[in-house]
């Protein structure tokens, strides 16, 4: 995520918003060119929260490629971002099954999981995505509304959908959180995002532990600066400019860039053994952990 400074005005203009793609300074690209896919998800049916644009819309996209049947969950204003995922989705020959609502509901994200095994007759992966930032330079400046919005969105959200997915999920199953760098290095203007994402991170180490029984693997994507409507939506106009320019590689991350790192964990062919890790994608940058 990048440095964010905000006023009061611009943060009240953005509250319970996730962004959309129409909106990015320039197009992001979620379609991975260089992919090859080897029908690694053939056969599955994975639910994808935040789904409609940016990482989700882009991991959609990959497992729709290797074979899954997608269903994805998106915040009822992002419909036309949402539609386009469809398309893309149906593009690859797949089933996508658009669910709007707000994960920070416990009853919405019962009803979610309900709904996608009863359309797409199961649930094998699970990708928590959505998320909610909003910088601000000091801590006074965070809201009890704010606050609330951050916690339940990206912690309350994650577990909600969890626990939801669990006992519906067969042996093999794979739950995807996505981290972030905010989770592990210094973010002064996000705070409550970052605190979220660190709690995010713990989630995946203990729940791992707890499902290795069940035959359930949980791992974490984390990454570091990414051309996605969040990104710019928590940035203000110069900030958005000079975005990830001091990244090593320069640049931000695009979408298609991550989405590997989550067929990889969605992958029993690639993945099998791995639970309760944590993949940094960093552009370069040395790991901190």
């Amino acid at each position: 995520m990048p440095k964010i400074s905000r006023t009061r005005t611009r943060q009240k203009q953005q509250r319970g918003r996730s962004g959309q793609e129409r909106k990015l300074a320039a197009p992001a690209s979620h379609d991975a060119p260089d992919y090859h896919p080897a029908g690694k998800l053939t056969g599955k049916v994975a639910l994808i929260t935040g789904g409609d644009s940016g990482i989700g819309r882009a991991v959609a996209i990959l497992f729709a490629r290797e074979g899954a049947d997608v269903a994805i969950v998106y915040l009822p204003d992002d419909q036309d971002d949402a539609e386009a995922t469809e398309s893309h989705i149906e593009s690859h020959g797949r089933r996508a099954l658009l669910i709007p609502g707000d994960v920070t509901s416990s009853k919405f994200c019962d009803d979610a999981v309900k709904r996608t095994i009863r359309e797409l007759g199961k649930l094998d992966i699970l990708v928590n995505n959505a998320g909610y930032a909003c910088g601000q330079d000091r801590i006074e400046d965070i809201t009890d509304a704010q606050l609330d919005r951050t916690v339940k969105t990206n912690l309350y959200g994650y577990f909600y959908m969890a626990r939801a997915a669990i006992p519906k999920m067969k042996r093999g199953g794979s739950i995807i959180m996505t981290g972030s760098i905010s989770a592990i290095e210094s973010q002064p203007t996000l705070i409550d995002y970052a605190m979220t994402k660190a709690a995010d991170h713990a989630l995946v180490k203990s729940l791992s532990q707890g499902l290795i029984d069940k035959g359930i693997r949980v791992n974490c994507v984390a990454p570091g600066p990414v051309w996605t409507p969040l990104a710019m939506l928590a940035s203000d106009d110069e900030e958005a400019k000079n975005f990830a320019k001091d990244a090593p590689m320069k640049r931000p991350a695009q979408p298609g860039e991550l989405a590997p790192a989550y067929v990889y964990f969605a992958s029993n062919a690639d993945s099998s053994y791995v639970s309760g890790a944590t993949l940094l994608v960093y552009g370069g940058k040395p790991s901190p952990v």
